[in-house]
């Protein structure tokens, strides 16, 4: 039917009659005529809606009407102009679609509702499960048919129940966890399963279980003829003719590179490591793979992780592949205690504190620092954060910290006695350090990195690499060499892989001095504390040499 104006209507009962909008005058007496008469009892209601919106703004505008933006109905049709006028003042010529229009999100405007989440949920749940819900747009307290949308049916039947109502009222529901309906208790095997069961399991236990090794006898061989002297002094007496002051431990002023080698130690196969005597250094304490540690010739049986002295060096520790770690008599060469925790030690060192001589910490293969007690023989503290096998272990800060590297490439700052780290330091660009040194004034750490350079950690507060003391030039990757400083702080020394003994200068990190020192790995070199020039180093050739 095409009139002039739109004709809407709709059906209503005599009694509860709507009034007619319909304007007879704006009404075409044409399209009137194809109208059908209605039922009796029942009368027709017309609204007209103008299809010409500019006679409704016209009107609007003639009547001092506006189009209020909050408004959410509108009884005519009007212009897109009028929709987006300014509410107030003059029209924005500047002013574009999107900035005119309201919006709160990017695809347009959205009503503000509060919906609480876990009602949503339910809902959607309800909804994905048996095909209804409630209807948002209507009031649920009525709970009728209309209150729902989807399988109406299907909430009918269940009463408008939700997912988390039904659980014990649809289909004898149980749980996810019941039993099937035919499903019987636990079955249980037969006599023959069950003696088949045992047999394995106990050949998994008797293949599984670790045999407690008794730890082998230790051997002590002297190499002197008298182990005193004829006013009754041991090896362990320091000269009287090194001109070494032992309350002052005098230090050198001014230290010089070392040019030839003077002296050669033999005896070792395989050196992994070696100390000098506590304060006079008149004195080398050795450990090697050939199960040799020696200031004497002492057999531990396995291959010698690592070793330290106590403070005054009349006592030594040895780690070792066995997984036993070993307290000896310097003077004696006896074993006095043995410790272990059937885990391979990888680094051991004493509290330097003088009151605090009778404890000891050592790395662990298991990825543990144990501290253990020598008067008791019991660990007395676990220190278990690191990720990886515990490589160094190095006391700062006046012996109230240490400071452990690990397999994880981090570095762990610890406070004695305390279980848990205070400083973590760990960057994607950093390698596992596995050799640390604290220089001798005691406020930087020189760790050995297996990316084939030496970085300078400040040992007191903030442990912030230096970034400008970074020492390169060697191969090391692979070989936990030792790195160590000359006593004036004047040069930097290390071993590498290629057997060489490297010399770097302090201040300007520059490689002063390479020497061939070894045929295979120099794995340690040592700068003599009392002494200007004189470098200890070891390798994997066996040999300990003296240079100066």
């Amino acid at each position: 039917i095409k009139m002039a104006a739109t004709l809407v209507s709709y059906w209503c009962d005599s009694d509860n009659e709507t009034k007619s909008h319909v304007n007879p005058e704006k009404v075409d007496p044409d399209a009137l005529a194809h109208l059908q008469p209605l039922k009796s009892g029942k009368t027709m209601s017309l609204t007209v809606l103008n299809s010409a919106p500019e006679v409704a703004v016209k009107e609007a505008v003639e009547t001092g009407v506006h189009l209020d933006p909050s408004l959410k109905e509108v009884t005519y049709n009007p212009t897109y102009e009028t929709m987006f006028a300014p509410e107030f003042g003059p029209v924005n010529p500047y002013k574009s679609q999107q900035m005119a229009a309201p919006r709160n999100m990017l695809s347009g405007y959205a009503e503000p509702a509060h919906v609480n989440n876990f009602m949503f949920e339910q809902q959607r749940r309800t909804f994905s499960t048996f095909g209804y819900a409630l209807d948002p747009s209507v009031d649920t307290s009525q709970n009728s048919s209309n209150s729902y949308i989807g399988a109406v049916d299907e909430a009918e039947k269940n009463k408008g129940l939700t997912v988390f109502e039904v659980a014990n009222d649809i289909d004898n529901y149980l749980g996810p966890w019941a039993k099937y309906v035919d499903e019987k208790d636990g079955a249980k095997p037969s006599e023959e399963e069950q003696k088949e069961l045992d047999e394995i399991t106990a050949k998994r236990q008797k293949k599984g279980r670790n045999k407690e090794e008794a730890p082998a006898e230790e051997k002590t061989i002297l190499h002197v003829k008298d182990a005193y002297d004829y006013q009754g002094r041991s090896y362990l007496h320091v000269p009287q003719d090194v001109g070494i002051n032992l309350r002052t431990a005098d230090i050198p002023d001014k230290c010089y590179l070392p040019k030839k080698q003077i002296h050669l130690w033999s005896g070792h196969t395989k050196v992994g490591g070696s100390v000098l005597f506590p304060v006079s250094g008149h004195l080398l304490l050795s450990c090697s793979m050939d199960c040799k540690v020696k200031v004497r010739n002492t057999l531990v049986f396995k291959a010698v992780r690592d070793i330290c002295f106590n403070n005054t060096g009349s006592q030594y520790m040895s780690a070792a592949y066995d997984r036993y770690l070993k307290l000896w008599d310097t003077e004696t060469g006896q074993c006095i205690s043995r410790f272990t925790n059937r885990k391979v030690p990888y680094c051991v060192k004493f509290n330097p504190d003088e009151d605090k001589q009778n404890l000891f910490v050592a790395g662990m293969s298991d990825k543990k620092i144990v501290q253990w007690d020598v008067r008791t023989g019991e660990v007395v503290q676990e220190y278990d954060r690191h990720l990886g096998a515990v490589n160094a272990i190095t006391f700062v800060d006046e012996n109230r910290r240490f400071v452990s590297t690990s397999d994880d490439k981090s570095l762990r700052v610890w406070e004695w006695d305390i279980p848990v780290d205070f400083k973590y330091i760990a960057e994607p660009s950093m390698h596992s350090m596995p050799a640390v040194t604290l220089s001798p004034n005691g406020k930087w750490l020189a760790c050995q990195s297996m990316d084939n350079q030496i970085l300078i950690f400040g040992a007191q507060n903030r442990f912030r690499l230096n970034k400008k003391k970074i020492f390169k030039g060697h191969m090391v990757a692979g070989y936990a060499c030792q790195v160590d400083f000359s006593p004036d702080m004047s040069y930097v020394v290390s071993g590498d892989a290629d057997g060489k003994l490297n010399i770097w200068d302090w201040k300007t990190t520059k490689l002063y001095h390479r020497i061939k020192a070894h045929d295979k790995v120099c794995i340690s070199a040592l700068w003599h504390p009392h002494e200007t020039s004189k470098v200890i180093t070891c390798g994997w050739d066996g040999q300990i040499k003296l240079w100066d």
